[in-house]
């Protein structure tokens, strides 16, 4: 089935709203096995009757979302009922709902609000009973070039409910007999590069039949996406699964912190953090989880030599030996927090973030990361993220809670 969405509203084309209806309709759609064939957003007026003309040749179904509101710009009905050359005609039952609303808010009905109760002939009414603007399906009809269009309005609160509610069902009772749904699985994929997945799975996935494969690349992850039959994606999942069977943190679209959480959780074990460079990023990451209270015991943020020492117990014979950016000192922090917060598991960070503070030795980007835990010992590594500062205390983060959640499965840190 081929589908598109069409978004109407200059409040989304001058960024002053997020357009999230895609992402919302994309999501949902695949529950049925369907996808969004392409997208597009165009301002409020009569952009939509040229936009609707040129789509209807090519389309089966078309979701519109805006422009059925009571001002003099919402014309998306007005304008769909003169292209299909159908008369439109007040509705006395959506009149009344509209009537009634706004008594019991305690309004005066503008006359404007009337032509929200205007039906093109054929329509089938969509109740909106989370606002004015009804909803509106045209079934399709090949004499007419017309593919199943449905009129939504524009705000998520009013368009979810009847989508889920009214429009779903719809199209899902447009769907023949015949139509497999397809699979979808997401591999969240730390420590290595898109371009060096590819390099090693496309091989094998060029030989597997109706298999889409995309990446998305983040900062020190990438979610590695399979799409379409369960036989093909179950053969595509079993060669990254063979392939990266330590750097695959999870087989969803769970964030890493989530992850980690969950594995503590599972072994009733805590988590405490000393950080220097990201300056509490990670214990704000971990702690942006709900239920986390369950695992995090405290976090140390000793952003200074004086308190790495004063709150973690590290030597200044260290310090001043190897400086605060060495695996020395992050052992002595990760050891030192291990022992102040009695927690089972500390990860300690220290580096150099930027823009300035790099040296020959140790340029901007450095940082060094140490896994302390009671049963496991402690594990430092140096790594080098030369990126801006905000995204570094990102990379530094997802780095040092991947470490973590490999010590926990038993994979090797090195």
């Amino acid at each position: 089935m081929r589908i598109e969405v069409v978004n109407t509203g200059n409040e989304l084309l001058l960024g002053k709203i997020l357009n999230s209806h895609v992402a919302y309709f994309g999501q949902q759609l695949f529950k049925l096995g369907l996808r969004i064939g392409r997208q597009t957003a165009i301002p409020d007026g009569e952009d939509i009757g040229v936009v609707l003309q040129e789509a209807f040749p090519r389309c089966d179904l078309i979701l519109v979302t805006g422009g059925l509101g009571p001002t003099s710009d919402d014309i998306t009905r007005e304008v769909v009922a003169e292209m299909l050359g159908r008369e439109l005609r007040l509705d006395p039952l959506i009149h009344e709902t509209i009537t009634e609303m706004f008594r019991r808010r305690g309004l005066r009905q503008n006359a404007s609000n009337d032509r929200q109760a205007m039906v093109p002939e054929g329509a089938l009414v969509l109740e909106n009973p989370h606002g004015t603007a009804p909803g509106l399906y045209l079934p399709a009809d090949p004499a007419e070039g017309l593919p199943h269009l449905f009129l939504l309005p524009g705000p998520p609160r009013e368009l979810m409910p009847m989508y889920e509610t009214l429009v779903e069902p719809l199209i899902a009772g447009l769907l023949g007999a015949d139509h497999a749904p397809l699979e979808w699985c997401n591999f969240k994929i730390f420590g290595v590069g898109e371009s060096t997945l590819a390099s090693v799975l496309e091989p094998d996935f060029d030989k597997i039949a109706d298999l889409e494969v995309g990446y998305c690349a983040r900062p020190g992850e990438v979610d590695l996406r399979l799409i379409g039959k369960a036989t093909a994606v179950n053969e595509a999942a079993a060669l990254i699964r063979a392939s990266f069977p330590r750097e695959i943190a999870t087989e969803s679209e769970d964030a890493i912190e989530r992850v980690l959480l969950g594995l503590l959780r599972e072994r009733g074990e805590t988590v405490s953090t000393a950080e220097s460079c990201t300056g509490g990023y990670i214990a704000s990451t971990l702690t942006d989880v709900a239920g986390s209270s369950a695992v995090f015991q405290r976090g140390y943020v000793t952003y200074s030599n004086e308190a790495k020492t004063e709150m973690l117990g590290v030597p200044v014979a260290v310090l001043e030996a190897h400086g605060a950016v060495s695996n020395e000192t992050v052992s002595a922090m990760a050891a030192g927090c291990l022992a102040a917060s009695g927690a089972d598991h500390a990860i300690a960070v220290s580096g150099i973030a930027g823009p300035g503070g790099g040296s020959e030795d140790k340029p901007v980007g450095t940082v060094h990361i140490a896994i302390a835990s009671k049963q496991g010992g402690v594990f430092a590594k140096a790594y080098f993220f030369p990126v801006e500062r905000i995204t570094f205390k990102l990379r530094v983060t997802r780095q040092a809670l991947d470490l973590l959640r490999r010590r926990l499965l038993g994979f090797p840190l090195d």
